[in-house]
């Protein structure tokens, strides 16, 4: 079965004043997880093959991180909708990838990415702090039947655990 891996963007700096919220960076705490949620990826043997990622510095800096890490070298694109966008915009940025890969990680921001996970696993209130990474399952192995109530949740990894697991 393919497999979404969706990963909120990590801990941002707000101290920095900007005009565009697009641009904030990451917090050098957000770096350090960013760069440990790579490493647990690779461990836990859930290498992607594709990196999908909002345009907000955050994000693709999360997934830049992680990627380099967790020593993936998996293609990095950009999808736009994913800044401001809904759900279904998501699933629309994943199906126009034209998905030949077999696990794919998003990377992007709330509320849209806790509401991704519960319309794809048919319900439930998920909650995505900042590095959080969702693992979830397409039923029936083919990435056209993304959509409502389409996958089931495989886990659900947070920084807190991972750190309190050392």
């Amino acid at each position: 079965m393919p497999e979404l891996l969706i990963m909120r963007h990590a801990k941002s700096d707000w101290g920095i004043g900007l005009s565009d919220d697009r641009e904030r960076p990451l917090a050098q705490r957000g770096t350090k997880v960013a760069r440990r949620m790579g490493r647990f990826l690779t461990k836990a043997g859930a290498v992607p093959d594709l990196i999908l990622s909002s345009p907000a510095v955050r994000a693709r800096s999360t997934a830049e991180l992680a990627n380099k890490a967790g020593r993936w070298n998996a293609p990095l694109e950009i999808v736009p909708s994913f800044y401001g966008g809904g759900w279904a915009d998501v699933v629309d940025g994943i199906l126009a990838a034209g998905p030949s890969a077999e696990r794919i990680l998003v990377t992007g921001h709330e509320p849209t990415w806790s509401d991704l996970v519960s319309v794809l696993t048919g319900g439930g209130a998920v909650a995505m702090p900042t590095a959080a990474v969702v693992c979830i399952a397409v039923i029936g192995g083919d990435w056209s039947r993304l959509g409502p109530n389409c996958a089931e949740l495989q886990w659900h990894v947070t920084p807190a655990l991972l750190k309190a697991f050392g």
